[in-house]
């Protein structure tokens, strides 16, 4: 979870985009997130219904700021790597950095797939899975945030 605003050179999102552009282009048979997970927790966790229609990508699985790093970037811990719905990286990468409001911000900005319907679906998973883990003790203070930003998005 990102605490901290970040000042990233342009640099360091064009690499990013490569990254997780190479990574969506790679075929699999793994799974990062299950429809049935989805179809639980959605409604369970965000206390929204899951939607009739999901377009899959293979994702890194697991991108936020404690699995890149500051130069390059390099993508690091690739054990979650599978299928997940289209912009699951970058709408955990935004969710990560809800308390870091510039920086999910640009986020945002970079990745204009968070404003699609595929984006916004991706962000729906991210925060149920996020209030899943607040639920348990995990980021609380991320809780409102995600709760926020399911309310904007189911409106």
């Amino acid at each position: 979870m990102l605490t901290g605003e970040l000042e990233l050179p342009e640099t360091w999102w064009k690499s990013l985009h490569t990254d997780l552009e190479t990574i969506a282009a790679t075929p699999t048979e793994r799974v990062a997130v299950r429809r049935q997970w989805i179809d639980r927790a959605l409604p369970q966790h965000a206390g929204v219904p899951a939607p009739a229609e999901i377009d899959w990508a293979t994702a890194h699985g697991d991108c936020h700021f404690a699995n890149l790093t500051v130069s390059g970037p390099t993508l690091l811990d690739f054990e979650g790597f599978g299928l997940a719905p289209v912009g699951y990286d970058p709408a955990l990468l935004y969710a990560y950095s809800l308390l870091a409001p510039r920086t999910a911000a640009r986020i945002r900005a970079e990745f204009p797939i968070l404003d699609s319907r595929a984006g916004h679906t991706a962000l729906l998973v991210v925060a149920a899975d996020l209030l899943q883990s607040a639920s348990r003790g995990d980021h609380p203070e991320l809780a409102q945030p995600l709760r926020s930003l399911v309310t904007s998005i189911a409106r």
